[in-house]
């Protein structure tokens, strides 16, 4: 149990001098307000309310603001959901931007060359290829993490370079233009109840990720990984099958970022994606996740991107340049470190070796 959930000796119910116990509400009051997912929430709204006040005429807080908001935010939370699987087993993937980037350049040519077809069947395609692009750059992960025994650290840093590389000989340097508008419109920026759809499938991986992690054992493993290694390999766990298929799925959610960032912009994005893994990783950080592994808060995650999110987002509409976004994910990045490690003592044990 984790130290947010559990309670103090001097937490637990006491018998009255009538012998009832009190109810046990003020407790459970006092473990909640010791949530690190609880406190980030309070700071999102605190956030929303000062750029509110500091944007002209109040902007920050229109509809049209809060769509952005959610558009900017699906992306990022299936980052970092994904990010948070290899966390809990104690891994790292630096390469979730460049997936994105490729997925959504290979993606894009398949829809392009079956426009003709129909916008449907080029999308669904398209899709499957975005999936596939990214679960492959997993698969690589995987392999050279399990099998060449290199650092995920490593590892990650090095495909982060070849799938950039790719994506732009790919398309020789140059976005792609030919998506078509249709695709955009049903599905890219298309809002349902007025909340953008994309944030709707965000937020359905999100509970499928918090279920995964609670009721399942491919979840509990991954965590037992990320806990104690080395007894999770003389219980005989499949060490190497999980952490590649782990790779996968985290490969698998760039690959469906990408197809929801080819599908809002209709275009590709050759120039940037470069620190989607970092605001990732310190999203599920400063949640609460360990970058130890052993610990994922799927609540904290979701909090975390939403800061994130509102940072860059409220910065822009004050009128501040991206040079300034960059500063501030920097801090936020040494913030959630910092926290990760008060929570976790023995300081940093990223695993440098396998």
């Amino acid at each position: 149990m984790s130290s947010a959930d559990s309670t103090t000796a001097a937490e637990q119910p006491t018998t009255s001098s009538s012998g009832s116990a009190p109810p046990a509400l003020p407790a459970r009051l006092r473990a909640l307000g010791s949530t690190t997912a609880l406190w980030i929430f309070v700071v999102d709204i605190l956030l929303v309310l000062l750029f509110g006040a500091l944007s002209e005429n109040g902007s920050f807080l229109t509809a049209s603001s809060f769509r952005v908001l959610g558009l900017d935010a699906a992306e990022a939370l299936i980052l970092a959901v994904g990010i948070s699987l290899l966390l809990g087993a104690g891994e790292i993937d630096l390469s979730l931007g460049a997936g994105l980037l490729l997925s959504s350049v290979f993606g894009g040519k398949v829809i392009i060359a079956l426009a003709g077809s129909g916008t449907a069947v080029a999308a669904i395609i398209g899709l499957f290829a975005c999936l596939g692009t990214g679960a492959a750059i997993g698969l690589v992960n995987g392999l050279v993490v399990t099998k060449l025994r290199v650092t995920s650290l490593i590892a990650t840093l090095a495909t982060m370079g070849i799938a950039t590389g790719i994506a732009n000989i790919a398309t020789s340097g140059t976005d792609l233009s030919d998506i078509p508008a249709s695709l955009q419109d049903d599905f890219g920026i298309r809002n349902l109840i007025g909340i953008p759809l994309p944030a709707f499938i965000a937020l359905a991986l999100w509970l499928v990720t918090w279920i995964l992690f609670r009721s399942t054992r491919f979840g509990l493993r991954l965590l037992a990984l990320g806990s104690n290694r080395g007894a999770a390999e003389r219980s005989g766990l499949k060490v190497d099958a999980h952490l590649i298929a782990a790779f996968m799925l985290v490969g698998a959610m760039a690959g469906l970022a990408g197809f929801i960032d080819l599908t809002r912009f209709a275009t590709t994005n050759l120039a940037g994606h470069q620190n989607d893994g970092l605001a990732a990783i310190t999203a599920a950080v400063i949640g609460g996740t360990s970058l130890y592994g052993g610990r994922v808060s799927l609540g904290g995650v979701l909090a975390g991107t939403l800061l994130a999110v509102i940072l860059q987002d409220g910065l822009v509409v004050i009128g501040l340049s991206a040079f300034y976004q960059l500063i501030a994910v920097g801090v936020v990045l040494i913030a959630a470190v910092n926290l990760d490690q008060r929570r976790t003592p023995g300081g940093l044990r990223l695993r440098l070796r396998r």
